[in-house]
């Protein structure tokens, strides 16, 4: 999950720190108490904070200030210096300790407590909040409502039979054996209860009524609502070709289905990976990690190329190869057998383990039944509100003017969803928030690690400053004039400043 950046180094802060080793704009590492901490200057204001991100245990030194707030340089978690309120991918706040200042020196005292919003106005609020789905959208938006305040009834319903859990790890270090089990949910089933948040698994929501705020359940029964959150995700692309439905065929989209395909780790040597895709290429990363032979069948000339471009692509292949990983490109599977697979060239590959990672399918049929607008995913404002009143879609599902570029776009990002679902949450209780966040995502191919800020379909130049071969790059792409993305690696501080120069656009 990450190396530990909490060991104490540096001044101890309640013993007191010059003023004038702290530059406006800069931050001083040392500890608190014995905990890693950071004193941040920023105007006329000093800032203690604990040094580590709470997401994974990033070290923030190493991060960005931009304005009031210090962004992680691993998966750009970002936290208010005042507050401490976290910012996607982060669930939990950052500890602040207060600063008193005498005699021309700064001395970190008590710890603060975590902030609380201002009141919120009673006579506004939904009487009750329901979220379907139980992914990273719907887990964010309802540790939304309570932070911020909201005390009424809130109903999270999820067609999975486990807690929202960490997806991303599920590709990388889960299936790697690498992260243990108990790190993979979000929160424990104790803090829904503490948080008096009713989730409620295994549950499908078959029928939505925009016009009475019903819903009807899958056992038949019938919840109301005062305001609902749409975040139903998507499912894999699943294979059509003869054997697609064979015991040892898998995908990889919940933690049921990535327990499935560890447990068929035993005794197998040999995996084929359907799909040069982020997800495929994660899972053959992990795998063979394990010492499994891992065999990538794509049609794609190289992988993710489509995504990132032919250099970044060629450099993730070889990246790949160093490690064993074996590529049938431009070629296709024709059927899948019980001990191996036929390639559309004709040649038989062996296989203990098939696992497909050739995309997935926003799940819009419960809204597109209710009547609300979709286009390839479902139509929400800059808002994030429906076609419907008092109905909000987030995460995978949501088609969205883009605050930067105008562009209606659906992404499918953890971190984006995260963001939408706590946009979402706050527009609920009235707060009339437009979604402007940068969409980010990373992927990780053993210990490298690829950033990507922005959103780019499509591109008609593409500029490259270091050595994708090298794993040390930044990738900006272009279309008409305007950069629409930023991929690095092993440039950490390069893509925050690309994500805070996206959000100046933004703010313009």
């Amino acid at each position: 999950m990450g190396h530990d950046s909490s060991a104490p180094t540096g001044p101890d802060f309640t013993q007191g720190i010059p003023l004038a080793e702290i530059a406006d704009g800069g931050m001083v590492a040392g500890h608190v108490g014995g905990e890693a901490a950071l004193l941040i200057a920023r105007g006329d204001d000093l800032f203690a904070v604990a040094a580590t991100c709470t997401h994974y245990g990033g070290p923030l030194a190493e991060g960005l200030l931009v304005g009031e707030t210090i962004r992680c340089p691993w998966h750009h978690a970002c936290f208010n210096l005042r507050t401490g309120h976290p910012h996607a991918p982060a669930l939990d706040a950052l500890k602040r300790w207060r600063v008193e200042t005498r005699d021309g020196t700064a001395f970190v005292r008590e710890e603060l407590p975590e902030h609380r919003p201002s009141a919120l106005a009673d006579t506004a609020l939904p009487a009750s909040i329901v979220v379907v789905g139980g992914g990273a959208a719907g887990n964010a938006a309802i540790e939304t409502l309570r932070r911020e305040g909201y005390q009424g009834p809130i109903t999270l319903i999820s067609a999975d039979a486990a807690l929202p859990c960490d997806r991303p790890n599920l590709s990388k270090d889960y299936l790697a054996g690498s992260a243990a089990p108990e790190w993979i949910p979000l929160r424990s089933a104790d803090f829904y209860a503490e948080q008096r948040i009713d989730v409620r698994l295994a549950c499908r929501v078959t029928a939505i009524d925009p016009g009475r705020n019903r819903l009807t359940l899958d056992d038949g029964s019938t919840l109301d609502y005062g305001a609902l959150l749409l975040a139903t995700g998507a499912s894999p692309v699943r294979l059509t070709i003869p054997g697609a439905d064979l015991p040892h065929v898998h995908v990889l989209r919940t933690l049921a289905d990535a327990d499935a395909l560890i447990a068929g780790l035993d005794g197998a040597t040999r995996c084929v990976i359907v799909g040069a895709s982020f997800i495929g290429l994660e899972a053959a990363a992990a795998l063979s990690t394990r010492g499994i032979e891992v065999h990538v069948v794509a049609p794609d000339k190289r992988p993710m190329e489509r995504v990132l471009g032919a250099a970044i692509g060629d450099a993730v292949k070889a990246l790949h190869e160093a490690h064993g990983v074996v590529f049938h490109l431009e070629t296709t599977l024709t059927a899948i057998h019980p001990d191996r697979v036929t390639l559309s060239t004709g040649t038989d590959l062996a296989a203990d383990l098939v696992v497909t990672g050739i995309g997935v399918r926003p799940d819009i049929a419960l809204a597109e039944a209710a009547g609300l607008a979709t286009d390839r995913g479902v139509s929400v404002d800059a808002f994030l509100t429906t076609s419907a009143p008092g109905i909000y879609a987030a995460g995978d599902i949501a088609r969205w003017p883009d605050a930067r570029t105008g562009d209606n776009i659906r992404v499918e990002h953890w971190a984006v969803a995260e963001r939408q679902g706590a946009t979402a949450a706050r527009n609920m209780l009235g707060r009339h928030e437009r979604f402007a966040a940068v969409p980010f995502f990373w992927s990780q191919h053993y210990d490298t690690t690829i950033n990507y800020a922005g959103h780019a379909e499509g591109w008609d130049r593409i500029e490259i400053d270091g050595d994708p071969a090298a794993h040390d790059c930044t990738v900006t792409y272009w279309q008409s004039g305007t950069r629409r993305a930023v991929a690095t690696i092993g440039r950490d501080i390069a893509s925050l400043d690309a994500e805070a120069a996206f959000e100046k656009e933004v703010s313009a």
